[in-house]
């Protein structure tokens, strides 16, 4: 437990660690392009997401914006073309048509033309078989939070797979969409002041106290591997975390943990992103440094990129957290009103709830 309770440390508070970053050079007052990319071999809209930093030196330094209008397709080593369509709500955002994914053996390949004529492509990524994940288990970790009365506290998912022998695997965890019951106080709603109302007396709602919320909750840190030290072995890994923010596991929670096989190169680059992450950021540590991407400008190669490519095989288990399970929980947030006006819930549970 003291094992865990120090790598979820390392994730949450973000502790110091001594990198030698891969360290790019960047010319002041240039925008850089961003690519997102996960594809997999579980069919679905998959997204690819462009994005442009602020320039550096300005005022607004940190920001991004969504690159709009471009052209995006996917092709595989067979000369297959997917080409992928900008979501009108969400700019930026490209996805695939629902039935793509990708396949195990085959290499893909990104490439972009954005509105002004830049073209930028992948190196290729070769798309390995995943095993399956033979069972997941809880652990509620608890981490104190300096100045808090109550320490931060979350549930860490550990997973059991069979390593294939034949070679050598590089293994990527994800969160996918999650889903939990949602509980409110509707009794207690109180409406801003008003002409009506200006003393804001109470008004309670007649309903509803249960509702069911979606959410993506990300996964509060990198989750990879690789199997030097249990290659053809079975071994029980870390592979997620979730923070308790007083509502998620309240009653029952739902998250769809994705294992994703990765190539080697892209295993890299999110252990270079991981301990840069990692970094405390005293004055005793290396600078930030951005990590090259696996794109390229075809006109330009010495344009540095952000983000990257991967393309995988995935295999996915659904897991279903009680209550009950976990042995802290966080103080239960109070939200004074029907259930439906919060982001994300709906009155009743999807179709496909089986706890």
């Amino acid at each position: 437990m003291k094992k865990l309770t120090k790598f979820l440390f390392a994730f949450l508070l973000i502790s110091s660690a001594c990198v030698d970053p891969f360290e790019v050079e960047i010319p002041g007052e240039e925008q850089l392009l961003t690519v997102e990319a996960v594809l997999t071999s579980e069919p679905g809209r998959q997204r690819v997401r462009l994005t442009r930093s602020d320039r550096y030196g300005s005022v607004f330094e940190g920001l991004v914006r969504p690159v709009t209008g471009a052209t995006v397709i996917v092709r595989d080593d067979l000369g297959k073309v997917s080409f992928l369509e900008e979501d009108s709500d969400e700019r930026g955002s490209y996805f695939t048509d629902p039935s793509f994914a990708t396949e195990v053996g085959r290499s893909y390949s990104l490439q972009i033309q954005t509105s002004q004529g830049a073209v930028y492509s992948s190196f290729p990524e070769q798309v390995n078989a995943v095993p399956e994940i033979n069972s997941v288990e809880l652990e509620t970790i608890r981490i104190p939070a300096e100045g808090e009365e109550n320490d931060r506290s979350g549930v860490q998912i550990l997973a059991e797979i069979s390593d294939p022998e034949e070679e050598n695997n590089f293994y990527f965890w994800r969160n996918g969409p999650s889903v939990y019951v949602l509980e409110t106080r509707p009794d207690l709603f109180t409406p801003r002041p008003s002409d009506s109302n200006p003393s804001r007396d109470p008004q309670p709602k007649e309903c509803c106290i249960t509702c069911y919320r979606s959410e993506m909750v990300g996964n509060q840190g990198i989750f990879i591997a690789n199997d030097d030290n249990f290659n053809g072995l079975t071994t029980r890994i870390p592979v997620g975390f979730i923070e308790d923010d007083g509502l998620r596991f309240v009653n029952t929670y739902r998250v769809d943990l994705r294992q994703i096989s990765i190539s080697q190169e892209a295993y890299r680059f999110l252990r270079l992103v991981k301990q840069q992450t990692e970094i405390s950021g005293s004055v005793f540590d290396p600078p930030p440094a951005n990590i090259r991407s696996n794109m390229i400008n075809l006109e330009d190669p010495d344009e540095v990129v952000l983000g990257y490519f991967i393309a995988g095989a995935e295999s996915v288990r659904r897991i279903y957290i009680d209550a009950a399970q976990l042995d802290f929980v966080q103080p239960k947030t109070i939200i004074p009103d029907d259930c439906r006006e919060v982001e994300g819930a709906q009155l009743n549970p999807p179709a496909d709830w089986n706890p």
